[in-house]
């Protein structure tokens, strides 16, 4: 759906109602991906190979458990990259949007040597970098429903209280993942999630939770309707169930 190019912090707010594409289908386009140019290599390069390689190396790693992490090859032309999925998403679904990532941004950024693609129902990234265990704070974007609520200060307050109870919740669990819900209006809902990528410590996982939260009011507020999402976290909220049963 989109693409950034040279930037150290991407904070886009795709205005269209339900332009969330929240249901995605594989094949359709993703959320968003950034080719870096912090480096590029030619065809048959020995980078190459090793980004092939490990293309098909997270394919394979990722969906049992929803996580997978790797390096191929040797320095200077070692490549490092991680696939997450959502925490809700099942491991023939997980493969099936680590396969399409993969081939994805092979193609959206075909000599680049960093680069991150995000699906509703999955990222990827890679770099000629080791990157695992530092929080991704360059790679950020927000999207919102542009519908309003009625009463955003309330309304904001509890969006907030959820989310921070599910990022106490997620960085304690192994698979650094919570989704809740709470009630708002009569019989009315709220709905949560918040996931980090397993490389990070549980302290690291809180504190880019505790990161992209803060970035709430900058992006939806008093909106039915967000998610802030980072190359090492991410946290959504809806007023209807978003996440598989």
């Amino acid at each position: 759906m989109s693409s950034v190019r040279n930037s150290s912090f991407v904070h886009l707010l795709l205005l269209a109602a339900f332009a969330f594409l929240l249901q995605t289908t594989f094949g359709a386009d993703p959320l968003l991906h950034i080719c870096s140019d912090t480096g590029n290599f030619s065809a048959y390069d020995p980078y190459e190979a090793n980004l092939r390689h490990l293309t098909g190396y997270l394919s394979i790693q990722a969906p049992p458990s929803g996580f997978g992490l790797g390096s191929i090859g040797q320095n200077p032309n070692q490549a490092h990259g991680l696939a997450l999925c959502r925490g809700d998403v099942s491991s023939q679904d997980c493969k099936t949007c680590v396969v399409e990532a993969g081939s994805e941004i092979r193609k959206r950024c075909p000599f680049d040597k960093v680069a991150i693609i995000w699906y509703d129902d999955c990222l990827f990234k890679y770099s000629n970098v080791e990157f695992f265990g530092q929080i991704d704070n360059r790679n950020m974007f927000a999207m919102y429903n542009s519908n309003n609520v009625s009463d955003p200060e309330v309304f904001n307050a509890k969006t907030r209280g959820l989310l921070s109870q599910l990022a106490n919740e997620a960085y304690a669990n192994p698979k650094m993942y919570a989704i809740g819900e709470m009630e708002l209006y009569g019989s009315e809902k709220l709905y949560g999630l918040t996931q980090c990528t397993r490389d990070l410590s549980n302290d690291e996982c809180r504190k880019c939770l505790d990161g992209v939260i803060g970035e709430l009011p900058s992006c939806c507020d008093g909106k039915e309707g967000g998610r802030v999402v980072g190359g090492s976290c991410n946290i959504r909220y809806e007023i209807y169930p978003f996440i598989n049963a």
